[in-house]
């Protein structure tokens, strides 16, 4: 197991669930989980956490919800994407911020704050969850400096926790 510590882990009730699902499917473009679904808040030692049937599948950064890499893989969203080249793939996996020459494609709808998944262009596999520091019109322009913190990252102690 992972070094990641989770503590005060409670579950939430049916209109919590709702509420956090409906704004998570406003945002993301596609339903995640539903009131039917046993979902669990829970604290870690960066950020919360949401787990859907004993899976973590979201988290919580500065009070905003999203997906984590687990959870964007299982429901696929339509929104809030940021597409890499290769070339940024290994960096990004081993937890470097997204720099903006390497992005190739992003969601026009994202504004500076907003939490955004990044793929790879080549298989549109997500890789990484991240803050993005840019605008959507802005992330395309491929301005120099860093355009996305990363949060979380395929093969971090988050990742490794799910498996």
């Amino acid at each position: 197991m992972a070094d990641i510590r989770i503590r005060k882990r409670k579950r939430m009730r049916g209109k919590d669930i709702k509420a956090l699902s409906s704004e998570l499917e406003e945002m993301l473009g596609v339903p995640v989980f539903n009131e039917n679904d046993t979902v669990d808040i829970a604290e870690s030692t960066d950020f919360g956490l949401l787990f859907v049937d004993n899976d973590i599948i979201g988290l919580i950064v500065e009070g905003k919800p999203f997906l984590t890499v687990r959870g964007v893989i299982k429901y696929r969203p339509a929104k809030r994407y940021v597409t890499v080249d290769m070339g940024a793939v290994p960096f990004i996996t081993n937890g470097a911020d997204c720099m903006g020459p390497g992005i190739v494609e992003a969601d026009p709808s994202i504004s500076a704050g907003d939490l955004v998944w990044i793929r790879d262009v080549k298989n549109k596999v997500p890789i990484a969850v991240g803050m993005s520091e840019r605008s959507g019109e802005e992330l395309i322009k491929k301005d120099p400096g860093k355009a996305i913190r990363n949060i979380h990252n395929v093969g971090d102690k988050l990742w490794k926790t799910g498996e």
